[in-house]
């Protein structure tokens, strides 16, 4: 049986274990094994990184079923990400499911919406009262995660349309409640601040983008330890979304400028707050799947590097309850040429990917 040892350091948390470790079997290990045939590995080793927000059945022309989605999860893999959250699924993952050569897939089942305020052909688009039934329904077949879409524009309102809110605040409690009941954990997807109090009132387990955050939004969600996956590459769309609709909407476009404008500074105040950020692409549509690296990169412009890497790999794998290359756990791990809270770019280049201790890159 073939093993390997890594001689470089493993940074699984906030202070990297120095000293060897193994790969036998598939699995980590930090005891010397008596095999002969052993392959040598340097470099820093870092658990496989984890995108928190990912669409493995969305592609950039719209939904993708079947082998894109398959092709997809490659991609992730080849760039060293190991685990995804799917935050909301546009057809069936089941295709994923027995591979053992994809990353391991936490899912959201249907993003949940009402009709005509969502992406069109996207959510399962429901009447407000039918939403914690809907809840539970969706926590049943993901077995994992709830996606609720909190807020989009009202273009109802002509002239003044703007990003609302889609449930009231009892609609939301409710629904938490019922997801929760049925072993689920319930993210949301919110630009506007008008939805945030209700959202953090019904104690949900995550927040997608988070634009809207007040300080004092951000202070509640740091005392709660509820994250937030800030999705940076997705912000930086703002300013074209904005210019789309100047014309027809000029309330949300100015919003939306705004909110673009002030990215980088709006995160940086959430981790002076205290606010737990985790790292995801929102990749489909106009962002590749494959791109945590380059997210990570941005979010490193907000907050120090080595904040940024424990949200891409342990802190976000401890989250979902994943393993991180402690004695025994699968050997999902990427090798790096340097350490990455010195120089966060290296995640660009992996100098190895093993996926359940075999090396795929």
């Amino acid at each position: 049986m073939m093993a390997y040892e890594l001689t470089g350091p493993i940074l699984a948390d906030e202070e990297p274990t120095v000293g060897k470790a193994w790969v036998v079997g598939g699995r980590v290990t930090y005891e010397r094994p008596r095999h002969t045939d052993i392959t040598r590995i340097d470099g820093w080793v870092i658990p496989g990184l984890v995108d928190m927000h990912c669409h493995l059945s969305v592609g950039p022309s719209g939904p993708v079923d079947g082998d894109l989605v398959v092709k997809q999860a490659f991609t992730e893999r080849d760039a060293g990400v190991l685990m995804v959250r799917d935050t909301g699924s546009a057809s069936s993952l089941d295709v994923l499911d027995g591979r053992s050569d994809v990353p391991k897939v936490y899912r959201s089942g249907r993003f949940i919406a009402r009709p005509k305020r969502y992406l069109k052909g996207y959510a399962v688009e429901i009447e407000p009262d039918e939403l914690p039934a809907e809840a539970a329904r969706q926590a049943r077949a993901s077995g994992s995660w709830v996606k609720i879409i909190a807020d989009w524009i009202d273009r109802d309102l002509g002239a003044q349309a703007d990003l609302a809110p889609l449930w009231s605040a009892q609609q939301l409690a409710d629904a938490v409640k019922a997801a929760q009941a049925e072993g689920g954990r319930v993210t949301a997807h919110t630009f506007a601040t008008e939805s945030l109090d209700a959202l953090l009132d019904a104690r949900l387990d995550c927040i997608e983008h988070g634009t809207g955050m007040t300080d004092s939004h951000m202070e509640r969600a740091a005392a709660s330890g509820t994250p937030v996956v800030p999705t940076l590459l997705q912000i930086a769309n703002f300013a074209s979304f904005a210019a789309q609709a100047s014309e027809r909407f000029p309330v949300f476009a100015e919003r939306m400028q705004r909110m673009y404008e002030r990215r980088h500074e709006h995160v940086t105040r959430m981790w002076e707050a205290g606010v737990t950020l985790l790292t995801g692409t929102d990749a489909g549509t106009s962002i590749a799947h494959g791109d945590l690296a380059r997210e990570a990169s941005e979010m490193a412009r907000c907050m120090p590097a080595a904040d940024v890497v424990a949200g891409a790999t342990w802190k976000a794998r401890r989250f979902l309850g994943g393993p991180v290359l402690d004695e025994g756990d699968p050997a999902d791990l990427v090798v790096l040429s340097g350490d990455p809270r010195e120089l966060i770019g290296v995640l660009m280049a992996p100098t190895l990917v093993m996926l359940d201790g075999l090396p795929v890159v």
